[in-house]
């Protein structure tokens, strides 16, 4: 497999047919939890969570002439969102849950001008929306975390 396809695809979960982006986020969820707690609230998470979406952009362009465009075996935009999601977050199952939950509602019914990222050209567009689900996302697990609404 080409490399460009197997980070589109991270590692084929994209080929898992439907659902895939829930399993890819849910993938990276978990990796996320497991890194150790020294990860939460580094610049590193910064770094990381654009390395993704740069390679998700080239990735995505890359598959966009034999997948077709935003072809459901790319799922490394959900990744993306997720890591977008989960900056600065503290590492626990909670948070992670809540960040999930959100993140997965504003990938799939893509309200508050998520839709229209979508006609961006290519991997550009594949990737904007997912970015944006992810900011949204991080604002409501931020605005729970602000109120103290988990883990009191």
């Amino acid at each position: 497999m080409k490399l460009y396809k197997t980070i589109a695809s991270v590692g084929g979960i994209g080929y898992v047919g439907k659902g895939g982006g829930t399993v890819a986020a849910l993938f990276f969820s978990v990796i996320w939890l497991l890194l150790p707690a020294t990860y939460s609230n580094t610049i590193w998470q910064v770094v990381i969570t654009f390395f993704i979406i740069a390679i998700g952009v080239w990735s995505s362009n890359a598959v966009d002439k034999v997948w077709g465009k935003d072809s459901s075996k790319v799922v490394i935009d959900e990744v993306a969102g997720m890591a977008i999601t989960l900056l600065f977050v503290p590492q626990h199952i909670v948070y992670m849950l809540a960040g999930l939950a959100a993140f997965r509602f504003f990938d799939i019914v893509k309200p508050l001008g998520i839709k229209k990222l979508e006609n961006w050209p290519k991997g550009w567009g594949v990737m904007a929306d997912d970015v944006l689900a992810g900011l949204y996302s991080l604002i409501v697990v931020q605005l729970l975390l602000q109120f103290k609404l988990f883990l009191k």
